[in-house]
């Protein structure tokens, strides 16, 4: 038996619901008998969103960012600056440089480095890769405390901790494009997974915090380098500061601020930042050249510091003809679920008319079972098509997160559980963002709710259910961010989402939706099994 019903859903005090068609098909004739026989319902409903504004995000992320570039979208401009620290492996702690009787000295019989530099290494870049940049890079006074959660206005060198008194403080010219190589190299390079770099030399003198004094560069000897031979002899007279990072941090090198001063045009994403130090040494009677790599990794605290016009995203997020998804640390969108619609509120038909049952009471889903839940958010046409290219793309991945953990979730480190927390990435090809499973997020916001809004005949209570919507104002109400993440493989073909990150890369793209949308509403379709 087949029978098809289309319905109208109208909400009774809510925000979010819409018409609804339902499909009934009764399944298990031959297996079951008439009591346990059940039909698949499937019931669209409304879902309202809205721009939100988000001053800062959490700090971390998968890269930093470095750079000025104007927002095409908007003629705002956006800066990135970032801060790091080294990491220091405690299994290699012993054996970072040669033994102190093999290490080239001067005449003092002091060790002495060759030279040093700090290599700034890109991943990738946004807008023009000519673009004539320039940076500062600034020595810490002490090291930024890993123990606190820095968000993306936190900012170094207002908080006090750059060092103000004989302290690094060098600024470069810079290019993404090294235009030194010839473009057959360069596109060899790039082919075998080469990163380009900045390359910024430390061959002034340097004076430690306890004002010892270590030479520069020799223009005679062609070679010396301040900052490198204070590693080397702090390494050889406190061994026990190189033992790990933290110590490394707080007894050696508290890390650097990286700053744009001057340029626009071109937003570099860096992988790491690296301190390489050249040394001499005697290796079986002869003169050994060597450097070792001093690197930053995940492991230690790195933190950007992002700088977008606040006036600008304000006026986006008055927007209300549609949303935004916007980074760096800019508009979210969010989603307000027709969790109530869904569960307990009556189906009504095409004339608006409750459904009621033999008895004359309405019909809801309250004790059905929901087997498929899918959303989907479809991205609006460019009003320009000077936003299509690179420098403005969608964000490629999404994280639907509750609203009450937009903040808590990347300050636990959480990962996505498919339960109260889902991935989405866009397609290309359809210009959208789906979300096909969100089943368990219905019932978990359910479950939740329930015990506080039943009577004891598992009806619902409507004072109750006010008060705990007046008292969990965000009960149904989930955020879409635009994040990166990294996986673990545990063979060729399978893998599992290991961290999540804010993206901190330049995208926007306008979603269908918003208060007052103009290209139709936003509907969330539900299947239930329902006992007959």
């Amino acid at each position: 038996m087949m029978r098809k019903l289309i319905m109208a859903g109208i909400a009774m005090m809510t925000i979010a619901i819409s018409s609804c068609s339902e499909d009934t098909a009764t399944l298990g004739d031959s297996l079951t008998s008439n009591i346990d026989k059940f039909k698949s319902v499937s019931q669209s409903y409304q879902v309202h969103t809205k721009t939100i504004r988000t001053d800062s995000v959490l700090a971390y992320s998968l890269f930093r960012y470095l750079g000025k570039i104007k927002d095409p979208e908007t003629g705002a401009y956006i800066t990135g600056d970032y801060m790091t620290q080294f990491n220091m492996l405690e299994n290699e702690s012993t054996g970072l440089f040669p033994n102190i009787d093999d290490i080239a000295k001067d005449e003092l019989e002091e060790p002495i480095a060759d030279s040093c530099v700090i290599r700034i290494m890109i991943n990738s870049f946004q807008g023009d890769s000519l673009a004539a940049m320039k940076l500062r890079i600034c020595e810490l006074a002490k090291p930024v405390p890993n123990s606190s959660k820095y968000y993306s206005d936190f900012d170094p060198e207002e908080e006090g901790y750059l060092r103000t008194t004989n302290a690094i403080n060098l600024e470069k010219m810079y290019t993404v494009s090294d235009l030194t190589k010839s473009d057959s190299l360069r596109n060899v390079l790039r082919g075998n997974g080469y990163y380009q770099y900045i390359s910024i030399p430390l061959t002034q003198q340097y004076i430690d915090k306890n004002e010892n004094i270590y030479d520069g560069y020799d223009p005679e000897l062609k070679c010396g380098t301040g900052f490198g031979t204070y590693l080397l002899r702090s390494y050889y007279d406190h061994p026990e500061y190189f033992k790990n990072s933290n110590a490394f941090a707080r007894n050696v090198c508290p890390g650097f601020y990286v700053k744009s001063i001057d340029g626009q045009g071109c937003m570099v994403e860096v992988a790491s930042t690296q301190i390489i130090v050249y040394y001499n040494y005697m290796k079986d009677g002869k003169k050994v050249n060597s450097s070792r790599v001093i690197n930053s990794t995940e492991e230690v605290l790195q933190t950007n510091h992002i700088i977008n016009d606040k006036e600008t995203i304000k006026r986006l997020e008055k927007i209300d003809t549609c949303t935004f998804l916007k980074t760096p640390a800019a508009l979210f969108t969010e989603v307000t679920l027709p969790i109530d619609s869904i569960k307990w509120y009556g189906i009504r038909d095409a004339k608006g008319e409750l459904i009621r049952d033999a008895k004359g009471d309405s019909i809801t889903h309250l004790n059905d079972t929901i087997i498929s839940a899918k959303l989907t958010f479809q991205a609006m046409r460019y009003q320009r098509p000077t936003l299509s290219g690179k420098l403005l793309e969608e964000p490629t991945d999404l994280l639907m997160v509750p609203r009450d953990r937009l903040y808590s979730f990347f300050e636990t480190n959480s990962i996505p559980d498919n339960i109260t927390t889902y991935l989405a990435t866009y397609n290309s090809t359809q210009r959208n963002y789906s979300f096909n499973s969100l089943t368990n997020l219905i019932n978990s916001i359910f479950g939740s709710m329930k015990p506080h809004i039943t009577n004891a005949d598992g009806s619902i209570n409507q004072s109750k259910l006010e008060a705990y919507k007046k008292a969990h104002p965000n009960w149904n109400k989930v955020v879409l961010v635009p994040i990166d993440y990294t996986q673990t493989y545990s063979s060729s073909t399978s893998s599992s989402v290991s961290s999540v990150f804010n993206s901190m890369a330049i995208s926007s793209v306008r979603l269908v939706g918003g208060p007052n949308s103009k290209h139709g509403a936003i509907t969330m379709s539900v299947m239930f099994n329902k006992n007959e």
